[in-house]
């Protein structure tokens, strides 16, 4: 008994530094974006990610030999959302709110995974229709909708995270029917592989070596841009198979949190009203759809 408390409350740790690099890493990236050009950030933090990720590989012992030929066009549809998705998290950072990003994003996605799947089974009902209601309800307030109109989605930076929110809620769905024909880890680091072999065509080198530009600011931030991927989702994924995805999901919920805490506290970036407001709606969407598919079980 001591020890499973024991355990579980390392992984508890462990989810809570997982969900501090997500929510920073909005705020680091913004930061980030004033050394580096978006391509050349993209390729970094994915060569990075992969090369961190290996020694979660070394220790699942996943053989190489038998790799699912099935799965080669997922990853590689995969690998190209996720250099969109990181292209518009840099672009959506850099041009708008990092805090106000980081809010829609986290909140937004997992309401854009279930539409997709629902639509997909075709099973929908009034509680569903309820439950994602409030969350697009949430995603307008974030956005400011109701005050300056459709012009909102135009603004610098927020169509690129209405793309992130998208891209990645679609993404979700290609990981989730890939990893259940390969090891979770192994399907994300070739997957990490790829969009760095992707990246590599897009980046210029002189200015990556050029290190005279690079300060402990650069580096304490984009280690936050780094481990929110490669350590972040390593540490999310295992905790989902040791606590349950449900127990997991929990923890995101302080992510949008933590995004426009530390955009506020580190680069005195104002949050309205609206932000909390929608991403507390948000919140109570993704809680209400996760109790809908509990009561299913």
């Amino acid at each position: 008994m001591y020890n499973k408390v024991s355990t579980n409350f390392l992984l508890y740790c462990m989810m809570a530094f997982a969900m501090l690099t997500w929510g920073v890493a909005w705020t680091s990236a913004k930061i980030t974006n004033q050394y580096l050009n978006y391509d050349n950030l993209v390729f970094l933090r994915f060569l990075i990610g992969f090369i961190t990720i290996l020694p979660f590989l070394y220790k699942r012992k996943v053989s190489y030999v038998n790799f699912p030929k099935s799965v080669i066009f997922n990853i590689i549809l995969t690998s190209i959302l996720f250099f969109i998705y990181n292209q518009c998290f840099f672009m959506g950072t850099d041009l708008g709110k990092a805090g106000m990003g980081g809010v829609f994003v986290t909140t937004t996605n997992p309401i854009v995974t279930f539409i997709i799947i629902s639509i997909i089974s075709k099973e929908i009902n009034l509680f569903k229709i309820f439950s994602v209601t409030i969350g697009m309800l949430g995603g307008i307030f974030i956005l400011d909708i109701f005050n300056q109109g459709i012009n909102a989605v135009y603004f610098p930076g927020t169509r690129y995270f209405v793309i992130c929110s998208v891209t990645w809620g679609v993404m979700t769905i290609f990981m989730s029917y890939a990893q259940r024909k390969m090891d979770s880890i192994y399907y994300i680091a070739c997957c990490y592989a790829v969009t760095s072999i992707i990246a590599i065509f897009f980046v210029d080198f002189t200015e990556i070596l050029d290190y005279s530009k690079f300060d402990n600011i650069f580096y304490i931030n984009f280690f936050f841009v780094c481990a929110a991927m490669s350590i972040g989702t390593s540490i999310y994924i295992y905790a989902s198979y040791k606590l349950g995805p449900v127990a997991a999901s929990t923890f995101i919920f302080s992510v949008p949190f933590i995004a426009i805490g530390t955009a506020n506290i580190f680069i005195n970036e104002s949050i309205g009203f609206n932000v909390v407001i929608g991403g507390i709606l948000s919140i109570i969407s993704i809680y209400l759809v996760n109790s809908n598919l509990n009561l299913k079980k």
